[in-house]
């Protein structure tokens, strides 16, 4: 959903992809104008402004394949982003979720949601679902995916009575919220990046920590002021004046220099979701889990391990759909990709994180193309794995019954004196009880070692050996491993910890350390370095805890100064082969600046609201004693053939 984003005629949603992804060979197919042509060929567009129960209605495109021998099923994204070009004579460069969809022939459907773009109505952010509908009045996305579906139905010839829902990011919001109370004839969905929850792990929060680059950007152009075009509303220009993020938002200051610099009452999402620095009614009631009961469509979630916006929605859409519906067909794919990559680019790396070659195709002609052909045409049944899962060290494809594998055994790595980090707990006694850093807010540590504006997709791959080169920085790495150990599933941090300030953030990151006579030389340019894979910290999974919210996401309560506490917290789930003779790291820190805001480490109401005297550098203490062991429980797998 949020994310920076170029405003190409082919859309919001997916022009950003193609712009920075200069071997994005799936892409460029995506975007090539002639595509616009060969759809025509194949489709005839026809427009339409469906009615909804309580009168409002939507604009929709409609591709209906010009073979008139056969029935087809229908295929619908809905989305907040724009379903261009509106011309009824103009075609778009894509209709569907890949060209093996598109030759293989559906009635595509496309639909500004209401309130956006050319449908009319009040858009809301992350509509929130009603389970109980007293009148027409009361509606929400299932009802009007609902409405849109029993129009399509009555309207659409030579339709075989069969519906699909398919979206990306806020379209996968849609494409879940849709699937909810559905309608009879909607039986496949595959919500892809989806945004379940924006204040518990997707855009906006993780474990109560606001992550600044990320969602200022988007604020900046969405929702801004009256609609007056597609795209982002030229009356609110934004032009920080540098490409340097880390200098901008660190010399903006407190958060609520923002809005009165930047907004100026003009984004009122912006002004709503700074109101709500808690995870509160207003966020919970956005939370689609809850409502996962009951589901009638097959479930096909799709997600990459290197999504920097929605790597939470999939895994938690899953579990919930999992837990909560016996017997429902819910598969999950999980890829070595950033945000939307296997439908944009062939998923053969990210930043200096090579997967073996491509991985998005496999993916688009063996999963996707295979589910939405059974469940919506009758064709062959597919082979399709409840968890279809990339394995990242290993680049390989593995198959499981369940997410995470059932065969897995839960240990602990422990943190040591002297930055050693092992299996088994510390001794009694054995060496200093704790390591300390100083954590100043006027000189956090940076998300990345180069120049950047938003949040570069890069940074969940990223050599973090200039993090582990600065004083704030705790490190703790293994021996060289005597043998590939495989992680899988989440990672479950337990720190001990003590600060002398009043809060806190924790940043845990788990790295692959690669031996230093690793192969491997990339030429990063004429003007810059070589990079060598020997040494090379690989990120591998990294998530803040924001200290306040340790009792309680909903009531923050402040951390005693200079008093030990516990923190426990869930981290993402990754799928990593860790190989013989590398090194297992953890590093520890409390700042990750600019994609994490600022903790001003002493407690107050609002952090958007904090004061420039509330900054203080504060004594952070990590403890890693017997009495204190501060660990992160994995999942091992046994070795695998």
């Amino acid at each position: 959903m949020f994310a920076n984003r170029s405003f190409a005629r082919t859309g919001w949603l997916l022009a950003v992809f193609v712009v920075q992804s200069p071997k994005a060979v799936i892409g460029q197919s995506l975007f090539d104008p002639a595509a616009a042509d060969s759809i025509q060929t194949r489709y005839r567009k026809v427009v339409a402004n469906i009615p909804m129960r309580d009168g409002v209605k939507l604009r929709t495109h409609i591709f209906v394949p010009r073979d008139t021998s056969r029935t087809y099923p229908f295929l619908m994204y809905r989305t907040p982003y724009g379903i261009e070009p509106y011309e009824e004579e103009k075609y778009p460069t894509y209709v569907g979720p890949g060209r093996g969809l598109e030759r293989e022939g559906f009635i595509f459907v496309n639909q500004d949601v209401r309130g956006r773009n050319y449908s009319e109505g009040t858009f809301i952010q992350e509509t929130p679902h009603k389970p109980v509908k007293r009148s027409p009045k009361d509606v929400d996305e299932s009802s009007d995916t609902y409405d849109t579906i029993e129009w399509l139905l009555k309207n659409v010839p030579r339709n075989n009575g069969k519906v699909g829902l398919w979206g990306i990011s806020y379209l996968g919001f849609y494409t879940v919220a849709g699937c909810i109370d559905s309608h009879p004839a909607l039986v496949a969905c595959s919500p892809q990046a989806p945004m379940i929850d924006v204040a518990a792990g997707d855009d906006l929060y993780h474990n109560g920590a606001f992550l600044l680059a990320h969602p200022f950007p988007f604020f900046t152009s969405f929702n801004r002021g009256p609609r007056k075009e597609v795209g982002p509303d030229p009356q609110f220009p934004f032009k920080p004046g540098t490409g340097d993020g880390y200098k901008y938002f660190l010399e903006t200051g407190p958060l609520g220099n923002l809005e009165r610099n930047v907004f100026k009452g003009t984004a009122p999402d912006w002004v709503e979701m700074t109101s709500h620095p808690n995870h509160d009614a207003f966020w919970k009631v956005r939370d689609l889990r809850p409502h996962l009961k009951h589901v009638t469509a097959a479930f096909l979630y799709v997600g990459g391990w290197y999504d920097a916006e929605d790597l939470f929605g999939p895994l938690a859409g899953y579990r919930a759909v999992e837990a909560n519906n016996p017997g429902a067909f819910n598969a999950i794919v999980m890829g070595p990709w950033f945000h939307g990559q296997w439908l944009f680019d062939d998923g053969s790396r990210l930043g200096h994180a090579e997967f073996g070659g491509p991985t998005s195709p496999h993916y688009q002609d063996e999963i996707l193309l295979p589910f939405f052909r059974y469940f919506l045409k009758g064709g062959p049944k597919p082979d399709i794995s409840e968890a279809n899962v990339f394995e990242t060290g290993t680049n390989l494809w593995r198959r499981y019954d369940a997410w995470p594998p059932a065969n897995i055994q839960r240990k602990s790595v422990y943190l040591h004196a002297g930055g050693k980090l092992t299996f088994t707990p510390p001794a009694r006694g054995a060496g200093a009880p704790y390591d300390e850093y100083l954590s100043d807010p006027a000189k956090p540590v940076p998300t990345v070692d180069w120049i950047h504006f938003g949040l570069p997709r890069e940074y969940m791959t990223a050599d973090q050996r200039f993090a582990s080169r600065r004083p704030d920085v705790l490190v703790y790495q293994t021996e060289p491993l005597a043998e590939d150990i495989t992680i899988a599933g989440p990672l479950a941090p337990k720190l001990y910890v003590a600060t002398s300030g009043t809060d806190a953030d924790f940043i845990v990151k788990l790295i692959d350390v690669y031996p230093e006579d690793a192969p491997g030389v990339e030429d990063q340019g004429t003007d810059l370095p070589k990079f060598r894979l020997g040494g090379y910290q690989r990120l591998v999974r990294g998530e803040p805890f924001r200290g306040r919210f340790r009792r309680s996401f909903e009531h923050p309560v402040p951390l005693a100064a200079n008093q030990p506490d516990s923190i426990q917290f869930v981290m993402p789930d990754i799928l990593h082969t860790f190989k013989r003779g590398h090194r297992i790291m953890v590093q520890i820190q409390s700042s990750w600046f600019p994609h994490i805001d600022r903790n001003p480490q002493t407690f107050v109401r609002n952090i958007f609201q904090a004061k420039p005297s509330d900054f203080r550098a504060a004594t952070m203490r990590i403890y890693h004693s017997a009495e204190r062991p501060t660990q992160i429980e994995v999942g091992v797998l046994p070795p695998q053939r």
